[in-house]
């Protein structure tokens, strides 16, 4: 996927990430959109095309979250490499073999926002954000169960050439 495409749909999914989060009344848990698209960028898309695209990603996540600036950003870009590592010794190809990536991908992503928030903040505690994991983690294998196929069909339409369009 392209740059600007990457970005924008990563604008349109965190906006209807926050508009389901509030519908639902979802206090614990988090449907993670942005580590779905990272790990697909993870899989398909270039490194430096990739890394790009997850700093932009990263960097809106950190301006719709609230959270200290930079962890986002950092975890996405993170997560991207970490990712490509782990495509080149597992073969990812289905849906339900990208939502179990994407889980991991989210599993690893959450624990390590969890540990830099609890660097960050100095009151509350961190038990609440472990306590809704699972809840994201299945929610997150969810919406890449019901994103692949989206993603697969911008990847074939960037693919086509100029003079190829119907």
């Amino acid at each position: 996927m392209k740059f600007l495409v990457t970005v924008a749909l990563a604008l349109a999914l965190l906006t209807l990430e926050s508009v389901f989060v509030q519908q639902a009344g979802l206090v614990l848990g988090r449907v993670d959109v942005t580590v779905v698209l990272v790990a697909f960028l993870a899989l398909r898309a270039s490194l430096t095309e990739g890394a790009c695209s997850a700093f932009a990603v990263g960097y809106l996540l950190d301006l719709m979250s609230g959270q200290p600036t930079g962890l986002f950003t950092f975890l996405a870009v993170f997560t991207f490499l970490v990712g490509r590592l782990v495509a080149s010794f597992v073969d990812v190809r289905g849906p339900v073999a990208f939502a179990l990536f994407a889980m991991g991908a989210d599993l690893g992503h959450a624990l390590l926002a969890t540990f830099f928030t609890w660097l960050t903040v100095k009151e509350g505690s961190t038990a609440l954000l472990f306590a809704g994991m699972p809840v994201q983690l299945a929610l997150t294998g969810v919406a890449a169960l019901l994103l692949f196929p989206l993603f697969k069909r911008f990847e074939v339409a960037q693919e086509r050439p100029v003079g190829m369009l119907r």
